[in-house]
């Protein structure tokens, strides 16, 4: 009825509803913004406004109230939709007279309900005698009763029919279960003998299972057998411990992939509650989307996807397919190798906890264990084996989208295969690698290009205006913006900001202004129109938009994150002197050229002491 319809669209609050499914963050006026589940987008575009009960995407144009959102996310009907918002928040829906109900539940709701009771049933069969098997086998891997029933691991009976005859007693029919992946064309049940690990959504529905071998004569030869595809469950946009370990996800901007379901125990048990892995398949794009949109709007200095492979050629193999789908994160991305080749299950069980954690926190970039793998294939004691060797890697340093850290891994490169840093540099930056370089970054974050006449000869000139989603730029932006709107938040010299700390010209002619109006004893509230006022005219809009765009935190706006922010875009600045300076020392012979060498280390001493001061003032902003 519409008065129930109604009374699910008020107390189903859509920025809890929507906050189920991808990560919020506050956007002023009392409205959240994300990423936008309907469509692949880099930068959120997706607002929700709690006050009104709407959401509206101005990416793509999607937009409604609550019910329209889950009809959208989970492909359902209307009805379906009404139906399961009316069950999270507690309303009895009323059928209409004669005809049937008005909002039955649909198929996917049926199914969802048959999953669950199958959970439920699967749970209970594991105290079971007939499952003393799949107990030890957990018992072996360190995992207790409490640990069971943590991660609701079940057993499915080897009877063969009894899943099927406990659902059909609830009143599912044969054709629902065959269609939920349940019970198999004949009416035997489609799990028999083995250990169960549920599968479910972020929002903690059953979607299907995973089982384990525990039995020599189980007739199935393969190891682990998920649910087959069907309405509920896809396994490349399923994986197994999201509902676990979603929220910990959008809090710490980081997610751990590895590759099995006894890891995701082992590793949520010792204290990485981030750990989530993909279920019968490889981690894939689509994998991807869901995670971003769980982590939110982070460049590349803030947040992590870290992969846990195994030391062999198999996981060797797989970091290199993961590189290749490497565009579809935003985060930065890591890899946690293991030396003694110990999974995160067999570790936990073999050296504790703490090891575990350990694994993690020992990650290396994706970029570099790749880079490492691939120059080994190649024989370093032969001139043709070490230009195999660069040409062979040139083109992923070339392709590294953090361009800060370009620099070190051509130095890294040149060390690894034993050439001259010039030779490698001019290698990694021949056209094509940095074609193929700019193509990937033109995938992580499109920029639509409009054609514009060019300016009449007599309109004034400027420097071009940088990209404002240009992670490499993210800190200047921030750090402009804090300038023009809290300048209060700097002291005198600007926590020691110079114009060279600023790369884009755009950026440094604002701050050159702003610097010059301070030195000019100026202050007062027309302080960013006086700024504007001193920049050329054709940055003047520029700095207006500056002036009025929100800045990316959620800190208080005063002195210690204006230190902070400062210090960071210090530390960019001074990072790259000592990787220039270190290059420089490395085609120094310390013995021909004593005096030239002995200054450059001086100079090289004074600015790594300078970082380590940097890097404290600038921590605050992990």
């Amino acid at each position: 009825m519409d008065e129930d319809v109604a009374a699910v669209r008020e107390r189903a609050r859509i920025d809890e509803i929507v906050g189920g499914y991808l990560q919020l963050r506050n956007a002023g006026g009392g409205s959240k913004k994300g990423l936008c589940p309907f469509h692949d987008e880099k930068t959120p575009s997706f607002q929700v406004t709690p006050s009104k009960g709407l959401f509206y995407c101005f990416g793509c144009g999607e937009g409604g109230d609550v019910i329209t959102f889950v009809q959208k996310v989970d492909n359902l009907t209307f009805a379906e939709a009404v139906q399961r918002l009316a069950d999270r928040v507690g309303i009895q829906l009323r059928f209409t007279e004669g005809g049937g109900p008005s909002l039955a539940p649909g198929l996917r709701m049926r199914l969802l309900e048959a999953h669950q009771l199958a959970a439920e049933y699967f749970a209970e069969q594991l105290a079971s005698p007939d499952a003393l098997t799949a107990r030890q086998f957990l018992a072996e891997r360190g995992f207790d009763r409490a640990a069971a029933e943590q991660f609701s691991l079940g057993y499915a009976p080897r009877g063969g029919r009894q899943l099927a005859d406990h659902l059909r007693a609830k009143g599912f029919t044969h054709e629902e279960l065959v269609t939920g992946g349940l019970v198999r064309d004949r009416g035997w049940d489609f799990f028999q003998g083995r250990l169960l690990w549920p599968i479910k959504d972020s929002a903690t529905s059953v979607l299907g299972f995973g089982a384990r071998r525990i039995f020599e004569d189980d007739r199935l030869p393969a190891k682990y057998v998920n649910t087959p595809e069907t309405p509920l469950y896809k396994k490349s946009q399923v994986l197994y411990g999201l509902d676990m370990s979603r929220t910990a996800i959008g809090k710490r901007s980081q997610a751990v992939i590895v590759e099995g379901y006894t890891d995701v125990m082992a590793c949520h048990l010792a204290g990485v509650d981030t750990a989530i892995a993909s279920c019968g398949t490889a981690f894939g794009h689509e994998h991807g989307r869901l995670l971003r949109r769980l982590m939110g709007d982070h460049d590349a200095l803030h947040g992590e996807v870290i992969f846990t492979f195994d030391g062999d050629a198999a996981g060797q193999n797989a970091a290199l397919k993961v590189f290749d789908d490497d565009a579809s994160f935003v985060s930065q991305t890591y890899v946690a190798v293991e030396p003694t080749g110990l999974d995160p299950c067999d570790l936990r069980l073999q050296h504790g906890d703490a090891a575990v954690r350990e694994l993690v926190a020992r990650r290396v970039p994706l970029y570099r264990f790749v880079m490492t793998n691939v120059v080994q294939r190649y024989d370093l004691d032969r001139v043709e084996g070490r230009v195999q060797a660069l040409r062979a890697a040139a083109p992923l340093v070339a392709s590294v989208r953090d361009q800060s850290m370009v620099s070190g891994y051509i130095r890294e490169l040149a060390q690894m295969i034993g050439l001259d840093i010039d030779e490698v540099r001019a290698e990694v930056l021949r056209p094509q690698h940095s074609g193929s370089a700019r193509q990937r970054r033109e995938q992580t974050f499109p920029v639509q290009v409009h054609d514009e006449p060019p300016p009449p000869d007599d309109e004034p000139s400027g420097p071009a205006l940088p990209d404002a989603h240009d992670r490499q730029l993210t800190v200047e932006r921030e750090t402009t913006k804090l300038v023009l709107q809290v300048p209060e938040a700097f002291d005198a010299t600007f926590h020691g900001l110079t114009a060279e700390d600023f790369v884009h010209p755009a950026y440094r002619a604002v701050f050159l202004a702003a610097q010059a109006i301070r030195t000019a004893g100026e202050s007062g509230a027309d302080w960013a129109d006086r700024v504007r006022s001193e920049v050329p005219e054709s940055l003047q809009p520029f700095t207006v938009s500056l002036t009025v765009e929100t800045l990316q935190t959620n800190r208080e706006l005063d002195i210690r994150y204006a230190t902070a922010l400062a210090a960071q875009l210090r530390l960019l600045r001074v990072t790259t002197q000592i990787a220039d300076l270190k290059s420089r020392l490395q085609r120094t012979d310390p013995i021909a050229d004593t005096t030239t060498y002995n200054q450059m280390f001086s100079v090289l001493l004074g600015l790594e002491s300078e970082r380590a001061q940097l890097k404290q003032l600038a921590v605050t902003l992990s």
